[in-house]
């Protein structure tokens, strides 16, 4: 009977057992416990060395250079247009002076190298310079100097200078202030001066390859000295860590870089950290376009391209009021399916026939829609129009020799640059916004409805001076917007342009015929 009832007792525990181990499995195995917030990096002891890993030096690379007289050269009848600039830079880092004009190689050979372009876009050029082991701060100054020739054959120049920048650079954040700074108007690394814009970038030797000095790791970031930031991105925001820093946000905050969009460019943070090899800036406003070209189809159809002062002009325009613009017209190491094709010959592109959306599909890259907009430089072409659903982030352009040129008297290489330019920024303000629906002045052909109406035009919207008004851009060469100054009927287009418009879905839907309706549908 005692046997019996050890045998029950047994029996019972081992089934509490087998309850309690198979709950503790369940819970194991099964239950997801909730999340726990992540722990901060516990304060290490203070580290104040700025260099300890590596010899300490400084690079100072000089990105992209442009010079600013595109404009007034081009509206000046003659050819001096055709002479492109003569520059190089003059570097000083703690008074140490590199001369960019001056190479020489180690066996002693020696030659002068000057930038002749317009814009030095992807012929970039470093200086290094070793600095004293523990040495907090750099001074650099960066001079830009331009060659004019003299004499009769020209064979005598004078060097001038006309743009200097001075910064002074820190070891331990790896941040500069002067005259230019992070979260100034111009751009971080991005300087607009009177005469040359200029790019550049600063950094110094560090132990690893993430550019991030050893003193801002160890002390702000509270990470071990040799650990290599280049991929750590410990929010999970896509970003790592050194690009959070060089922007001054906080790596370890659940920002939403996916949508956050603080210069309201139409670029996200997140976007414009995988466009950063193209100078992108997510605290000044960015442009980007991809363009691609057209065969020619006989001897007497022009080349179908977008010519480099077309492109100056429209970027110059745009850094009057301190927006970058960026062209991909072949740029090289660029995109896959980038800018720069020829495409196939069509005779005519109208925005009804849909025709651009396979230039749409196959020559303008997937990954680039939502981020660039797309140009085509075509024949018997002029509109921005969607492809896809009706986001309006594609233009096309002329170039034909009657329709564009002759039309507009553009007889010469120079006047035609002109026309070219201003009738891409007439599409490009559609794409920021500006529409027949949004302002009555533009894209109106009344003026040509007889001599009382071109009166009553000229009453309503003559002082509406803009590449967006047709009567300015068929007749008077213009190629700006108008600033809103001169009188009634006028409007200011920078003030209206919205940088995000290409985006995002119209509230108006242009039927085939150029029709709209006057007011959405509800």
């Amino acid at each position: 009977m005692l046997r019996k009832k050890h045998i029950q007792i047994l029996a019972v525990l081992v089934i509490a057992l087998l309850i309690i181990g198979g709950a503790y499995a369940y819970v194991t195995f099964f239950y997801e416990q909730p999340a726990s917030e992540p722990t901060p990096p516990s304060e290490p002891t203070a580290d104040d060395r700025i260099s300890p890993l590596v010899t300490q030096g400084i690079v100072f690379e000089i990105k992209r250079i442009r010079n600013r007289g595109i404009i007034d050269v081009m509206l000046k009848p003659g050819t001096a247009w055709r002479d492109k600039p003569s520059f190089y830079f003059i570097t000083n880092i703690d008074d140490k002076e590199y001369i960019s004009k001056d190479v020489a190689s180690a066996g002693g050979v020696s030659s002068e190298q000057l930038f002749t372009t317009w814009d030095s876009i992807f012929q970039e050029n470093k200086i290094l310079e070793h600095t004293p082991q523990e040495q907090a701060t750099s001074s650099l100054s960066l001079t830009i100097m331009e060659r004019q020739t003299m004499g009769l054959l020209g064979r005598r120049h004078q060097d001038t200078e006309k743009e200097k920048i001075s910064i002074t650079y820190d070891y331990k954040t790896g941040h500069w202030k002067g005259d230019d700074s992070l979260n100034d108007t111009d751009g971080y690394g991005h300087y607009i001066g009177e005469n040359y814009e200029i790019w550049f970038n600063v950094y110094q030797t560090c132990y690893n390859d993430d550019l991030l000095p050893y003193w801002t790791k160890v002390n702000v970031y509270h990470l071990n000295g040799t650990f290599e930031c280049k991929d750590y991105d410990p929010n999970g925001d896509g970003i790592p860590l050194p690009w959070d820093w060089k922007w001054g946000y906080d790596p370890f905050a659940h920002d939403n870089h996916s949508r956050d969009d603080p210069d309201r460019d139409g670029l996200t943070k997140l976007q414009e950290y995988k466009m950063r090899k193209y100078f992108a800036d997510p605290f000044h406003q960015d442009i980007y376009i991809e363009s691609d070209g057209m065969a020619r189809n006989g001897l007497f159809d022009p080349a179908h391209v977008f010519w480099e002062e077309s492109q100056q002009i429209l970027i110059e325009r745009f850094a009057e009021h301190n927006i970058c613009v960026y062209i991909d017209n072949g740029w090289p190491g660029g995109q896959s399916n980038g800018g720069g094709e020829v495409l196939p010959h069509i005779e005519t592109l109208s925005q009804d026939s849909g025709m651009m959306l396979q230039f749409y599909e196959n020559h303008f890259a997937d990954e680039r829609k939502g981020t660039f907009r797309y140009v085509v430089v075509g024949h018997n072409a002029g509109f921005c129009h969607p492809s896809k659903n009706n986001k309006y982030d594609t233009m096309a352009v002329d170039t034909s020799l009657y329709k564009a040129y002759f039309r507009r008297s553009a007889f010469t290489p120079r006047t035609q640059r002109i026309v070219l330019a201003s009738a891409t920024m007439h599409e490009l303000g559609h794409s920021l916004g500006i529409a027949p629906w949004t302002w009555g002045g533009n894209d109106n052909l009344t003026f040509a409805e007889g001599k009382q109406a071109k009166q009553e035009f000229l009453d309503q919207w003559g002082n509406y001076k803009s590449v967006m008004n047709y009567y300015y851009i068929f007749n008077k060469k213009i190629v700006d917007y108008s600033d809103g100054s001169h009188g009634p009927g006028d409007q200011n287009d920078w003030e209206a342009f919205d940088l995000t418009a290409f985006r995002g879905n119209d509230y108006i839907i242009e039927n085939p015929g150029f029709h709209w309706p006057l007011e959405p549908e509800s």
